[in-house]
């Protein structure tokens, strides 16, 4: 297994990771937080006044005066290298920016367009000249730029592209034909990252111009949410490519359209929990203020619950964020960052946690879903109505479990990329399933328990998730052999085990890593919204191991795993209501998500 001088993606299941090693939100240095309320101040003074224009009246073409402001602001430098005009910044504070920048509603993904997925083929993949030329002028949004990847009749199989590349007979131009579909800032970038197969197979991108003779822009989509971006198509006809202008290596197009998905996802992981806490600010006061029956909606059990729940999701969430973070800096961290490749190596440190950057999609997209659904609730009629933005972050947030590669091809990811790390030998996670399963299929042992230290118990329910998803995977991988792939429910099955998983161990290392540093008083907030959530997964992991065993195993097999698991599952049950009373009280009180 990698060492901790060289971590890698999964090791968490495997190996025990001290409270300290994890980064939280708790660690944000000073610079971190100014530029956190850079960003801030940024949508207070500049969307907040085009708020109505920009959500409402849908005026997409805001967004290129927005882009410039936002460069003024220095909030399009953090991803770019400092060689370049840029910040460098490191992945804690990218989250951090991404995480704010949700409270700009439309903008942000203006925003994620423009300095994400549109500049960072370049800081990767790009050649010197590219980056010298391009880099600078992105930073400053002297260049707008868009990303071109999704086609009308190829979607999450990307590779499965039309669009064509022919190299002219002087070998100076590619001329390239195609439609690309869904793109962000199309409606008035000057250049876009695209992709495009060269005679016909060999898969590439390139840095096209917008204003070259045979570009067409379509019209703006009419779409359900994030009315203010600009999304159109953009269509190509014999389009003459400078052969400069080809982005990294003939054929290789998919290791740039692949990592810059990862980047893609954990910038949404931070930017969905940035929506979370935006429906307990603009939900729980209303609760408040709002009564029924002679008191108000926050003194009502179920309204406490709906707040607890979102509460607790909304902080592990925001724990999973921050950990992958500090894993994906401390892995870049070990690279020499004076070599002139180190730009790719650290994208390939990023694809080294393509599991947690899936994890982290997923679960906080779904995170906001629900925090979104939960809010209009709570709100009643007022939720539906556009005088309150819970109907616009309603709207707003289901794109989010689409783009950046929809979560059911996420789930597929986790598992698949678990079990090709097996195969090569860079996580022992085989010879680890064969000695839970050896555990599940022999007699239990029976110990009389201690008194339970802080959070021991959740420790131990954490622990018996991680020997649920070695037993289940490790079986399904050899009963079905080369076919698991095919395995779509099962994948899925184990994908939801292992990001439940994730999600409690980051948030009970972030609550022991408080309790420390500051006190067990100073963690009581996290330990309640721990607990709460520990016991609820461990529900939720009984029932999918349940279906992975029924699909893969049969007859006496089965029972004897399902009674081993049983003995992994078993928990007493917490008394929720009380929880959720604790949790609820704290955010009333606070009117936002706190954690004091």
């Amino acid at each position: 297994m990698a060492d901790q001088k060289n971590p890698t993606g999964g090791e968490f299941l495997l190996r025990e990771t001290a409270p300290q090693d994890v980064f939280t939100p708790e660690d944000f240095s000073e610079n971190q937080r100014m530029f956190a309320q850079t960003v801030e101040d940024f949508v207070i003074r500049t969307i907040e006044p085009v708020r109505e224009e920009l959500e409402y009246k849908g005026n997409t073409m805001l967004g290129k005066d927005l882009l410039k402001k936002a460069a003024e602001m220095g909030l399009l430098m953090a991803d770019i290298p400092e060689a370049y005009g840029g910040m460098g910044s490191d992945k804690a504070t990218i989250m951090l920016i991404s995480e704010k920048m949700a409270e700009s509603g439309s903008f942000a993904v203006t925003h994620g367009a423009q300095s994400g997925i549109g500049t960072l083929p370049i800081v990767y993949f790009g050649t010197e000249e590219q980056k010298k030329h391009y880099l600078p002028r992105l930073a400053t949004a002297d260049l707008l730029t868009c990303y071109a990847l999704t086609e009308p009749g190829s979607g999450s199989d990307a590779l499965a592209a039309a669009t064509t590349a022919k190299l002219t007979d002087d070998g100076k131009h590619y001329v390239l034909n195609g439609t690309k579909q869904y793109i962000s800032n199309a409606g008035y970038a000057e250049m876009v990252i695209l992709f495009a197969k060269i005679d016909g197979d060999k898969f590439t991108g390139f840095i096209v111009d917008l204003g070259a003779e045979g570009v067409t822009i379509g019209a703006e989509e009419k779409k359900m949410g994030f009315k203010g971006s600009s999304t159109c198509a953009i269509t190509l006809e014999d389009v003459k490519v400078p052969v400069e202008n080809l982005l990294g290596e003939v054929g290789k197009g998919h290791r740039i359209a692949f990592n810059i998905l990862n980047v893609g996802r954990f910038k949404l992981g931070a930017s969905t929990v940035g929506g979370c806490k935006l429906v307990l600010k603009h939900t729980v006061p209303y609760t408040k203020q709002r009564h029924q029956f002679g008191q108000p909606l926050c003194n009502f059990g179920l309204i406490r619950r709906k707040i607890a729940e979102v509460t607790a999701h909304t902080f592990v969430a925001e724990s999973m964020v921050y950990r992958t973070a500090g894993l994906l800096d401390d892995a870049i961290a070990t690279l020499d960052k004076s070599a002139a490749d180190f730009d790719y190596q650290s994208i390939q440190k990023v694809e080294d946690f393509s599991i947690e950057c899936s994890m982290i999609k997923v679960f906080a997209t779904e995170a906001m879903a629900l925090a979104a659904e939960e809010g209009v609730q709570m709100l009643g009629g007022y939720g539906y109505c556009q005088e309150y933005p819970l109907e616009r972050y309603y709207r707003d947030e289901r794109v989010n479990r689409i783009f950046e590669g929809t979560n059911e091809i996420n789930r597929m990811i986790i598992p698949g990329m678990i079990m090709k790390k097996a195969m090569t030998g860079e996580l022992p996670f085989l010879q680890a399933a064969q000695a839970v399963a050896q555990e599940l299929t022999g007699l239990p042992s029976f110990s009389e328990p201690g008194e339970p230290e802080f959070m021991e118990e959740e420790g131990k329910l954490i622990a018996n998730m991680k020997k649920v998803v070695l037993a289940v995977l490790g079986l399904a991988a050899q009963k079905f052999g080369q076919d698991l792939k095919n395995q779509q429910e099962v994948l899925a099955d184990c994908a939801d085990i292992i990001m439940q998983t994730y999600a409690c161990e980051s948030g009970w290392l972030r609550t022991l890593k408080k309790s420390a540093a500051d006190g067990g008083d100073s963690a009581l907030a996290m330990a309640d919204m721990l607990t709460l959530y520990v016991h609820e997964a461990m529900d939720k992991v009984g029932i999918l191991a349940r279906n992975v065993l029924a699909a893969t195993v049969e007859g006496d097999e089965l029972r004897t795993y399902v009674a081993g698991l049983r003995r992994l599952a078993k928990h007493d049950p917490v008394n929720r209501a009380k929880l959720h009373d604790a949790i609820a009280a704290r955010i009333i009180d606070a009117e936002c998500y706190t954690l004091k």
